[in-house]
């Protein structure tokens, strides 16, 4: 069965789920964001909001474009206003069993021929495909952050994933505004199998007493000419996230060169999670961000 992709639901109304929702409203089609609450929901509309406002100030899109992008967005609390869209992408934590709880709901609801993709960093999906009814039209879509300045997505099929499904997702990548790099399913695919162990390496840096939050930064950002410092990203990223990319690389390649630092350890266990908790390996409730260490 080929699809027509023109309505999409995106589960998740986070910094991810909401810059998805928010290219693909900006790209022509029809978005239903859902989550567990309105107020979550209504958070994730209003961030697309002033972010599309921050785009026609930069003279990006025009005033039009964004009132009609805001237009094609729809709240979605109830996964039953799913029924009739053509694509829904995951984009929840990144929790194993939060996604498969998520599908196992999802799936009775869902047109048959729809399709049903997931923005996992690094879970496998011919795993998650096996717990839907529906592998042979299942697919990692993997958005970069922030989704509408990022020019990449990763799309990855698993071992069930049909030519058809892959080609659909291809097109709609493309529709999107954004550069497909097809990656093998393997744990973390290929971004974040190169860049979180550098990340985590930046921690044991700091970890094993070698340099400071800001000396290590600074070090990465003028001597590898990276835009921001490892530590400063791995804080835009979500130390949570982080931690559950390394775990997954861990147990799913058995090589001790992926052990999560102990340190990042810690500050997860403390719940400084980056900027969304304001601390991390920097502290962001004053004026400018004050490492932490």
């Amino acid at each position: 069965m080929v699809v027509e992709i023109k309505k999409i639901g995106v589960i998740g109304s986070g910094q991810m789920g909401s810059g998805i929702a928010h290219v693909c409203a900006l790209s022509g089609f029809d978005v239903s964001l859902s989550d567990l609450s309105m107020d979550r929901i209504e958070s994730g509309l209003a961030s697309i909001n002033g972010n599309l406002a921050r785009q026609v100030q930069k003279g990006q899109i025009t005033e039009e474009e964004r009132s009609a992008a805001l237009g094609r967005l729809s709240p979605a609390q109830d996964l039953d206003l799913l029924a009739d869209v053509d694509l829904v992408i995951e984009s929840a934590v990144e929790n194993e069993q939060v996604k498969r709880k998520i599908f196992a709901q999802l799936c009775p609801i869902l047109k048959p021929e729809a399709m049903l993709a997931t923005n996992t960093s690094s879970i496998s999906i011919t795993r998650l495909a096996a717990t839907t009814d529906r592998p042979e039209r299942f697919i990692g879509i993997h958005f970069m952050n922030p989704v509408p300045l990022m020019e990449l997505v990763e799309l990855v099929r698993g071992i069930a994933t049909e030519d058809e499904t892959f080609e659909a997702a291809k097109g709609f990548v493309k529709t999107v505004g954004k550069t497909v790099a097809v990656a093998e399913d393997f744990p973390a695919f290929m971004v974040n199998r190169i860049l979180l162990p550098m990340i985590n390496e930046a921690i044991y840096t700091l970890y094993e007493g070698v340099g400071s939050v800001e000396s290590i930064d600074t070090a990465m950002r003028l001597g590898a000419n990276h835009p921001m410092g490892p530590l400063q990203l791995a804080d835009f990223i979500g130390l949570d996230t982080c931690l559950s990319i390394m775990q997954v690389l861990y147990e799913g390649l058995a090589d001790t060169k992926y052990r999560p630092c102990p340190l990042l350890v810690k500050y997860v266990e403390a719940g400084w999670l980056g900027r969304k908790t304001h601390r991390g390996f920097y502290d962001y409730r004053g004026d400018e961000p004050v490492p932490t260490r």
